[in-house]
């Protein structure tokens, strides 16, 4: 019996992750968006594992000089290292089998929660997840997030089912990266230190055990801001006093007030990764999300044993969690054009699982529950498999990105050539990567005879200004060429125009 048991366990976890696979490895060249945040992570990169330079500061976050962990670039290292940092694509595939090892870990946590039902069901709509799927074929470091959130999930679990202690080390070791991958990640680390603490209450003749590996994962998360601690100590603590001055000009202010904040929070969270944003399918995603609350609220009380302590610590993850984001990212209850479902990615493991073991639980109820069951996650199976991100990515791709670079190098290669980003925010790095990789290095505007300017329509209400002439020439009349001609212009990708400029007078 158990070894039919473990044979069945094996092909479910295979077909899962074949699933996965088919459906983010495909055409991923063309499938991620290619901007400035992956012009950013690729120059990083190359610089990193070409020449040494060792990052010890992540990407950007929203908040001004403030970044987000260095370890991200530690772990996409490996796969920069065979071209030298100039493939993308083969960084995105490492992204992309991060993506599918999540599907196999959440399918590990719901049947080890909830048995095989639970298991098979969170891994399926941990496959076919469309936001889970966007999120695995491009460059970004929230991206990391749904593997590492689910091992720390798992990691926690598995210390609390078997009382080794060790297991609180590896949960660490997720930790770290799920706060390393994403400033917020941390609002996770309070329902991990809740169930840690719990063990320690429910072993008093383990006590010392629990609590050194416990320690140990701690200082496994410490040692992950090493590289920060380095770059404060040799800047006078900038991302210290960057961190000081948002909040003290009172932070991420810009939204909803506290009770809007409450509503409309929890459903975003809760509907991203099953059905995508909310307000993209509002009537579908508060049915799903109000479906999910009952049976999770139903679980809750009516389960009992290691499924009542999973169902509680695992909806103690996501409340905990979603209630501190309501309070403190008030940017949460809008909507813009620029996403920001990545400042909750952590949670995802923890939904899917959740959904798993309410199904799992009507699948054994009864007939009528074992209905609902298969029509309700083969609905939700459904709609994702219909809403799939495009084969090709919408907002331009890397393959834009170098079919752009091969028209911009002749005409600037052997002329001191500066670029510009409308808006003046963005780096120019979504350009000047693969103009790098051609052997042309843009200069400083000064010492600049010929302007290449990246105009972003996404932009448009920001910049106060159109793209393709007024946008631009207000960027030029700020860096102080007023009156360049215009020698080319095209758009490389929807939505975006270059605009290449000689400087002088007409």
């Amino acid at each position: 019996m158990r070894t039919s048991t473990r044979a069945r366990d094996l092909a479910v976890l295979a077909g899962l992750l074949v699933l996965a696979a088919a459906l983010r490895l495909p055409g991923l060249a063309g499938r991620g968006g290619w901007d400035s945040d992956q012009g950013v992570d690729m120059t990083t990169l190359q610089a990193f594992v070409t020449h040494g330079v060792v990052p010890l500061l992540g990407p950007s976050t929203s908040i001004g000089n403030v970044h987000h962990g260095a370890l991200y670039y530690y772990l996409l290292a490996p796969a920069a290292i065979p071209a030298g940092g100039t493939d993308p694509t083969a960084v995105v595939f490492l992204i992309a089998l991060f993506g599918i090892a999540a599907v196999g870990v959440i399918w590990w946590l719901g049947r080890a929660m909830g048995g095989p039902a639970a298991g098979l069901v969170a891994g399926l709509l941990a496959a076919t997840s469309a936001t889970a799927v966007g999120s695995s074929t491009f460059i970004w470091n929230p991206n990391l997030l749904p593997l590492a959130a689910a091992l720390d999930l798992a990691s926690g679990w598995r210390a609390w089912a078997t009382r080794n202690p060790r297991w609180w080390l590896a949960a660490g070791a997720a930790q770290a990266v799920v706060q390393q991958a994403h400033l917020l990640g941390i609002l996770a680390l309070p329902a991990l230190v809740a169930l840690w603490l719990a063990d320690l209450r429910r072993s008093p003749g383990r006590r010392r055990s629990i609590l050194g590996w416990g320690l140990a994962g701690l200082a496994v998360i410490a040692l992950g801001y090493l590289p920060l601690l380095l770059h404060e100590l040799g800047s006078g603590f900038d991302q210290t006093r960057a961190a000081l001055d948002y909040l003290r000009a009172g932070g991420d202010a810009s939204g909803p007030g506290l009770v809007v904040r409450l509503l409309f929070v929890p459903l975003r969270v809760v509907a991203w990764p099953l059905t995508g944003l909310a307000t993209d399918a509002p009537a579908v995603s508060f049915v799903v999300v109000l479906t999910a609350c009952v049976l999770v609220a139903w679980r809750i009380v009516a389960s009992r044993g290691a499924e009542a302590i999973a169902t509680r610590w695992l909806t103690g993850w996501v409340v905990s969690a979603t209630l501190l984001l309501a309070l403190f990212v008030a940017s949460l209850a809008t909507v813009t054009p620029l996403p920001v479902d990545h400042y909750h990615a952590y949670v995802d493991p923890a939904i899917l699982v959740l959904v798993g073991l309410g199904a799992a639980a009507l699948w054994r109820r009864d007939v009528a529950g074992r209905g609902l069951a298969v029509v309700g996650v083969a609905a939700l199976v459904a709609w994702n498999l219909g809403t799939q991100p495009p084969a090709v990515a919408s907002n331009g791709n890397w393959p834009d990105a170098q079919q752009a670079a091969a028209r911009l190098a002749p005409e600037i290669r052997g002329v001191p050539t500066a670029l510009l980003d409308v808006p003046p925010f963005k780096p120019v790095t979504a350009y000047s990567y693969p103009l790098g990789l051609l052997g042309v290095t843009p200069v400083a505007v000064p010492a600049a005879s010929r302007l290449v300017v990246i105009c972003d329509d996404l932009f448009q209400a920001v910049v106060g200004a159109a793209c393709r002439g007024p946008a631009e020439a207000a960027a030029l009349a700020r860096a102080g060429v007023p009156q360049p001609i215009l020698v080319d212009r095209f758009s490389p990708a929807p939505g975006r125009t270059i605009s290449v400029y000689d400087r002088g007078t007409p």
